[in-house]
């Protein structure tokens, strides 16, 4: 996967939210985020910023689902080659016209489409507080040939490379972006 991630162009690519403000829970296993002591694998990183801020898409691809109905509260899928990224916690309800579903948030004016195809940094969605969440905040999971991978890894590589090109970017990034440490006195959950 390292291989994966030095050799692969991030230049195109979208950091995830707007109006960041800080790492919340990692990837791998933790304690349970809604309490107790269970032990839990968190297959995302989750990244808070106020509820209502724009989530945007990372990686330009097709939407492959739309889901409003489990832990993971109102979210989109994107499939983008190998890599799959995930967009949970959001606001809006999934809808359906003509057999197909979509995701509409219609504060925010967002409406996405399953099979739609969605640039990076597109605006898909915005932070919110729906399935299993204790703040407002966005889940962001990736998978790579089918397997989880870290996003914060991810991140890092893209930032260490747009940051080495100067690329302007739609989301500048800041110092506390690129770190990519978590506040464990802000555990969101899921």
């Amino acid at each position: 996967m390292n291989q994966t991630l030095k050799g692969k162009n991030w230049l195109p690519a979208s950091f995830p939210v707007e109006n960041f403000q800080a790492y919340t829970s990692g990837f791998g296993y933790r304690y349970s985020a809604t309490g107790g002591n269970n032990l839990e694998f968190h297959g995302g990183l989750d990244i808070a910023a106020p509820q209502g801020s724009y989530v945007r898409n990372w990686w330009a691809g097709t939407v492959v689902k739309v889901g409003d109905r489990d832990a993971c509260g109102t979210h989109i899928v994107i499939k983008s080659g190998e890599w799959q990224h995930t967009y949970c916690h959001m606001e809006g309800q999934v809808e359906t016209a003509d057999n197909r579903n979509y995701m509409i948030d219609r504060e925010g004016g967002i409406q996405i489409w399953e099979g739609q195809q969605i640039p990076a940094g597109v605006r898909i969605g915005r932070v919110g507080m729906t399935g299993r969440t204790t703040g407002p905040h966005l889940h962001w999971g990736l998978k790579y040939s089918n397997n989880y991978v870290n996003p914060a890894m991810v991140l890092q590589a893209m930032f260490s490379q747009q940051l080495l090109a100067k690329a302007s970017t739609t989301q500048q990034w800041t110092p506390q972006q690129s770190k990519v440490t978590i506040d464990k006195s802000k555990n969101y959950g899921y």
